[in-house]
């Protein structure tokens, strides 16, 4: 069974500011990783703008890292053979900003997960879940597919942690999208 996720631009920025300022940006299209068959693990993914490291876990030894075309964007980040824990993270620092906000878009095949947390750690290991979400299943009607130029809303995700002062001013901060279920976006 093939099961996929997809993830487009990950940003993290400041929401309190006159101005939004993006910490860092996620769109594979800079800094694109190679693809990356059977392995449980994908790092050292930098961000396209600001600072920061991408990795990815999973439990299945026979997953495979693609870069795929995004939500509007040359390319996302999609692994298969989903379990309960697997994740993508997102490490950075904060030191110098306050009220933080996410944005992300994220779909999922008709086989692969539905229901994830959005967790966030100041350590890597403790990780707190902020909310848990659910994405839709990529081209199920009325939403389109994921294409390299024509961006869905109905694919994004936005996150306000301004009431996280735990992330606040931080070296390191980790965030998690992890795979809560054995729910596929197909029901």
């Amino acid at each position: 069974k093939k099961t996929i996720v997809l993830l487009s631009a990950f940003v993290l920025c400041t929401l309190l500011s006159a101005r939004a300022d993006i910490l860092s940006q996620w769109t594979y299209e800079i800094n694109t990783p190679a693809d990356l068959a059977d392995s449980t693990t994908i790092s050292g993914i930098s961000a396209d703008l600001g600072n920061g490291i991408a990795s990815g876990f999973h439990a299945g030894a026979l997953s495979d890292w693609t870069t795929p075309a995004g939500n509007g964007s040359t390319n996302s980040l999609s692994v298969n053979i989903w379990a309960v824990g697997d994740y993508f993270q997102f490490q950075l620092s904060t030191v110098g900003f306050t009220g933080l906000g996410v944005s992300f878009d994220q779909a999922s095949s008709s086989t692969g997960p539905r229901n994830f947390d959005f967790a966030y750690s100041t350590d890597g290991s403790v990780f707190t879940t902020f909310t848990s979400y659910s994405v839709l299943q990529n081209g199920l009607a009325p939403n389109p597919s994921w294409n390299g130029t024509t961006a869905s809303p109905a694919y994004s995700f936005v996150f306000d942690l301004s009431g996280v002062s735990a992330i606040d001013e931080q070296a390191a901060v980790y965030f998690r999208l992890i795979n809560n279920s054995t729910t596929s976006a197909g029901g």
